[in-house]
Order: structure tokens, then sequence, then C-alpha cells
């Protein structure tokens, strides 16, 4: 078996994918930059202000939580997590939603890339989404982190654009972007050359996948 990853670009992705913004609730919340304890969000469009964790963005909405990846929103006792270049709007967020017809939208890093903060076996992970890798592709170290023992998995064989690299084969209890949940997820585990997670076919091919210039939708077929 021989499994696709595409890795163009990944470094400037991920210095990129810092200065996107996302946009969390019909209120046009956007998320531009995230500090310790701290976030600058952009309200209805209005100039950067900065709102410490426990702070009310907007009615009913409430900052809860930072990292250096993602914001936490408590929306009418409802919990959000997004991360930069990712957004979703109030109607993609309503009750029962997870299932299928469940959306999100990203954005664009302004080279054409998406960057999808997200979730695996419920630890969060930022993801380039890659319609040219075969599977969801994680580093040694991301598996690690996110408690994978990959080395049980089924070795085999990746092509990149360094040649021919050993992968192992893995399954992946969960995996989380938005309010689009998957479980029993392949992936592959790439112990060399990856500096940045993929968001591959085996969660892509389960979305329909709409461009409209710097934005994508993903909606869950099933």
């Amino acid at each position: 078996m021989q499994i696709k990853t595409c890795a163009a670009g990944l470094f400037s992705t991920f210095f990129s994918m810092l200065l996107a913004s996302t946009v969390v609730h019909a209120a046009s919340i956007g998320v531009v930059g995230l500090f310790p304890g701290k976030a600058v969000l952009v309200i209805d469009g209005a100039a950067p202000k900065t709102y410490a964790v426990g702070a009310q963005v907007a009615d009913g909405v409430k900052l809860v939580s930072v990292t250096d990846a993602t914001a936490t929103f408590d929306d009418h006792n409802k919990r959000m997590t997004f991360g930069m270049g990712t957004h979703s709007s109030r109607a993609d967020n309503t009750a029962g939603n997870s299932g299928k017809n469940a959306s999100v939208v990203l954005q664009s890093d302004g080279q054409g890339h998406f960057v999808a903060a997200g979730k695996i076996n419920d630890l969060p992970i930022s993801m380039l989404v890659d319609t040219g890798a075969s599977m969801i592709t994680l580093s040694a170290q991301d598996a690690r982190r996110l408690g994978i023992d990959y080395k049980k998995g089924q070795q085999s064989f990746s092509a990149t654009a360094n040649g021919q690299v050993a992968v192992y084969v893995v399954r992946l209890n969960s995996v989380k972007v938005g309010d689009i949940e998957l479980s029993q997820v392949d992936a592959v585990i790439q112990e060399q050359g990856l500096p940045f997670a993929l968001l591959g076919m085996t969660f892509l091919n389960r979305m329909q996948m709409q461009r409209d210039g710097e934005r994508m939708v993903l909606t869950k077929r099933f």
C-alpha cells in the first residue's frame, strides 16, 4: 500500500496562519490575536480590542479560555473552540448540528492554504487541509502528544517530495473540526519530514467542500 502526502508550503503556512482571522458567531466575532490569558477580537467589524479570559465579548458570548492556538467561547452555555483560520456562524452551532449537515467555515491564510483548528482524540491540533493526502497525516511528535501508540499500527510507505518514507497506519478514535466530528478515522504517522499535520481524504471524503474566494465551507455528508 502506498500513501500520498503533500507538504508544499507548510512552513509558510505555519507562520501565516497566525495572522488569519476567525469568526465564531453570527454577530461577527473575529479572533485576530492570541496571548496568555487574552485574545484580540474584532466585534462586528469594529477596531480590534483585547479581551481577558472571563470577559463577555458579545450578547450571551463569553471568552472562557485561550491557548497559543485556540480561543474557547461560551455561547449561551455551549462551548465552542476555534483556532486561527477557522470560523463558524451561530447557525452552524445550533443544537443537534453535530450530526449530518454540520458545517465549518475555514479562512485562507492569503496564500491559498486552509488551516483547521480541531481535535484528535479530544486533544487540540491544527491541520492543513490537503486533498492530496490520502489520509490524515501526523508527525511522530504529534502522535506521541495525542497519546497514539503508532508503533502498533501497520507499517507502510508514503510517497513524499523527498522520496518514500516509512509510515504507520493507525485508526483515530475521533477527529473533530468545529462542530463536525467523525469516529474511527484512518490516519498515518510519519516519523520524518512532516512539519505540519495534514487533514487528508479520510476526513475530507466525507465532506462536501465549497470554496468561495478565501473561504472554504466543509459540510458533513455522512
